[in-house]
């Protein structure tokens, strides 16, 4: 009996030992990787809601990949299954790309961010400024108390607008804006300045298409097209291979389809799909199609001041203009400011995340997500193709992240 009692206790304190061991912290670059299964049930469970079809999940931590997951289905129709690799149309996810290669511009001398937009594009000389967003197509307008800056027009602070909400002067513009019939980006800006600003310069904080404008005076300056700067300059150097407005014919079954969750509640396949050939309006405002590994490639750039593997893009003094708060409290979310192609955490207590202050990112409409957070060397992605766009995938993202971090 006592020989059995002594077995029976050696075997539960090897049971114990067991359990300890398993629930020991694996830390992987400052990451208790252990923790990081959180947010790939966090993606589960928006798949299980209806919400997604399935997610690329990626954490980059101190240089080193400490997270890589594909989750769910590209199409839920014929349940492809998501692939790390695969391609995501990243929307607004485009706008810092088109501002960090706009910034390379500006460290060659091109230009100044106090420089009116005027200067190089005469049309915006004599924009006129809406008295309320509700007014008519005949209401009576107001002129320029100032000109259009550079700096505005990368902060959204511009007075432009992106036609995203349903007043009726956005709706105006959306449906005059994006014609089908434009055929290139200085056409497209062109046609911007037939439509009056929302606001005066410097006044208000409005999501506009001034990366639109950016995209344009990258061709006026470099005189090479957007699409092959941004090829030249950014992505062969950077290694993105995967990154561009076209998608050759080899790479379109990477794909991942857009869905979109109905007000029956169902998740289906949209009737709207992005175009991934034969484009050739090089828009700053969207456009691009990334791998959410791509994508990292130039986070880490950018996190990194400008410079990756041994090659210099920009300069760190350009990087933390780019990311310091532009925009005072005109942009309307706690303890958030925005920078030039970037929104930025001004005070992290105040949103409510375990946010460092300085931290930038920003999202993609059909739910591309991501933040870098210079003070914690943290890089982190989130990328579905899901039309109902919602910050709360970016807010959960933190949420799942921050709480692996465990140095």
């Amino acid at each position: 009996m006592k020989n059995l009692k002594l077995l029976l206790l050696f075997i539960g304190l090897i049971s114990q030992s067991s359990l300890i061991a398993q629930q020991a912290p694996n830390i992987v670059a400052g990451v208790n990787v252990n923790r990081l299964p959180r947010l790939e049930k966090y993606v589960k469970d928006q798949m299980a809601k209806g919400n997604i079809p399935g997610a690329v999940t990626m954490v980059i931590r101190n240089g080193k990949v400490v997270h890589l997951a594909a989750n769910g289905y590209k199409n839920i129709d014929n349940k492809s299954p998501m692939k790390t690799d695969d391609l995501f149309y990243i929307q607004s996810m485009t706008k810092p790309i088109i501002s960090v290669a706009f910034m390379m511009l500006y460290e060659e001398g091109h230009f100044k961010l106090d420089d009116p937009v005027s200067k190089y594009l005469p049309e915006f000389k004599n924009l006129r400024v809406v008295r309320s967003n509700q007014d008519g197509p005949d209401a009576p307008t107001d002129s320029l108390k100032s000109q259009i800056t550079i700096a505005q027009l990368m902060s959204h602070s511009s007075g432009l607008t992106h036609g995203l909400s349903p007043n009726p002067v956005e709706r105006r513009f959306r449906a005059g804006y994006f014609k089908p019939t434009i055929t290139s980006i200085q056409e497209r800006v062109s046609n911007i300045t037939k439509f009056p600003l929302l606001a005066q310069p410097g006044t208000q904080w409005n999501y506009s298409a001034g990366p639109d404008v950016m995209s344009a005076l990258i061709e006026k300056f470099s005189g090479m097209s957007t699409d092959e700067f941004l090829k030249t300059r950014l992505f062969e150097p950077l290694g993105m291979k995967n990154t561009g407005y076209n998608v050759p014919k080899d790479q379109q079954n990477k794909i991942v389809t857009l869905h979109t969750k109905g007000a029956n509640g169902v998740l289906s396949v949209s009737k709207m799909q992005a175009p991934f050939e034969n484009v050739k309006v090089w828009s700053g405002v969207n456009g691009l199609f990334a791998t959410a590994s791509d994508y990292a490639t130039f986070c880490q750039m950018v996190m990194a001041g400008g410079t990756y593997q041994g090659k210099q893009y920009l300069s760190r003094k350009t990087v933390e203009l780019m990311t310091s708060n532009h925009t005072g409290n005109l942009f309307q979310m706690p303890g958030t400011g925005w920078g030039l192609g970037f929104a930025v955490v001004t005070n992290g207590a105040a949103t409510l995340t375990a946010a460092s202050t300085g931290l930038f990112y920003w999202s993609g409409a059909n739910n591309t997500h991501f933040f870098i957070d210079p003070k914690e060397k943290l890089i982190a992605i989130f990328m579905t193709q899901e039309s109902n766009h919602t910050i709360d995938h970016h807010m959960a993202l933190r949420q799942m992240v921050y709480q692996s971090i465990a140095d």
